[in-house]
């Protein structure tokens, strides 16, 4: 008698990321006797945190954020997809990819996993508090001197509002060995960031995009709008909370042009230490693929990654048109240093641009802080 397979995940604890594992899996199970695979959850902090290492010694699959393949693409933790005689899959994969979310994945001439969420920070509004959300920074600066606009502003979140204003006017980032930014250029975010930052409440220094969308969806005197954000479909969709949210494209410097916002999402790899690797690759090909993308997958609350739900009128029509109203942010995003060492600096940055924020640092002491961390953890 065969032995029963039992495969053990790990992902992010939020509906978004962990019904949907759930949804798959016994679908995947459900043809195959014998194999189960058991999803736990891990906070969204965690998810970014956390040393793939660690994880794969405990668990088959991972669903994992794509700054980590600097550190695993010489560990060995994580199975290469493209070791696996599969390169058809992961040419349509490719061609089906939403922006840079499968390459994402790719590095050092392997693909560590499998685009299977695709999110850049995108902006929400609430559309029974105002007609039309603003299309150009200094419009979003003027709205918040009304008390309408909230914006995540944790250190992590704070750091990616930096790299995607930054990136939207051209700014290079981490290109100089010695400077993340160049001064001038460094100075000139910081200003437009504190600028926002002196017009709103001061609560969203303590929240991430999850506690911003809390506070529209639930309030009825919630604040109208949100410049960046890390999208979430699970906020537009009927009966998810009392005030649905409506997402659009990103505000840029330039009116109408939302270029440069940093590419986000998830991706499903599968640990090198696993038992039954076979079987856990399939079960991720059958996630990122775009028959379940835009069935199953979407459905059981997920987010997709592959461009076959992007376009799915019946997708769009569950959450508002979140998908076609955001499309034009996610393909011009930026993709951040993936370097084995970027996930210190994104550590250290978030926090020094957290404190210029507070107002417990110059922006001028924050950029030198900058640049240091980013020469010592691209030793």
């Amino acid at each position: 008698m065969t032995e029963p397979v039992v495969l053990r995940g790990m992902t992010w604890d939020h509906s978004r990321g962990y019904d949907p594992m759930v949804a798959t899996a016994e679908a995947f199970c459900a043809s195959r006797p014998g194999v189960s695979i058991v999803w736990e959850k891990r906070s969204l902090q965690a998810f970014a945190d956390r040393p793939i290492g660690e994880m794969a010694d405990t668990y088959d699959l991972m669903v994992i954020d794509h700054p980590h393949v600097g550190e695993v693409a010489g560990s060995g933790d994580l199975l290469a997809f493209d070791t696996l005689g599969r390169d058809d899959e992961l040419r349509a994969l490719s061609r089906q990819s939403v922006g840079p979310s499968h390459c994402s994945y790719e590095f050092l001439g392997h693909q560590w996993a499998l685009a299977i969420d695709a999110a850049t920070p995108v902006a929400a509004y609430r559309p029974d508090l105002i007609d039309l959300p603003p299309t150009a920074w200094q419009d979003v600066i003027d709205l918040a001197g009304k008390g309408r606009v909230a914006m995540a502003l944790i250190p992590i979140n704070a750091l990616m509002t930096f790299f995607g204003l930054a990136a939207n006017q051209d700014f290079v980032i981490a290109e100089d060995p010695d400077h993340l930014i160049d001064g001038e250029a460094g100075i000139t975010v910081l200003e437009q960031m504190l600028a926002l930052v002196s017009r709103i409440d001061a609560r969203c220094l303590t929240l991430d995009p999850i506690g911003i969308y809390e506070w529209m969806s639930t309030e009825a005197d919630a604040p109208a709008y949100s410049p960046f954000g890390y999208g979430y479909t699970n906020y537009s969709r009927k009966g998810y909370r009392p005030h649905p949210i409506v997402f659009t494209d990103a505000p840029g410097i330039r009116p109408g042009d939302p270029t440069g916002t940093v590419i986000g999402g998830a991706g499903i790899a599968v640990s090198s230490r696993s038992a039954h690797r076979d079987i856990a690759a399939d079960y991720a090909f059958y996630v990122a693929s775009a028959e379940c993308q835009s069935g199953l997958y979407f459905e059981a609350g997920g987010q997709p990654g592959n461009v076959a739900a992007w376009d799915s009128a019946v997708c769009n029509a569950d959450c508002m048109n979140f998908f076609f109203n955001t499309r034009k942010t996610l393909e011009s995003s930026w993709l951040r240093p993936r370097y084995d060492g970027y996930m210190a600096l994104q550590d250290r940055g978030g926090d020094i641009i957290h404190a210029c924020l507070k107002g417990e640092v110059s922006a001028a002491a924050a950029l030198e802080a900058l640049d240091a961390a980013y020469r010592e953890t691209r030793k």
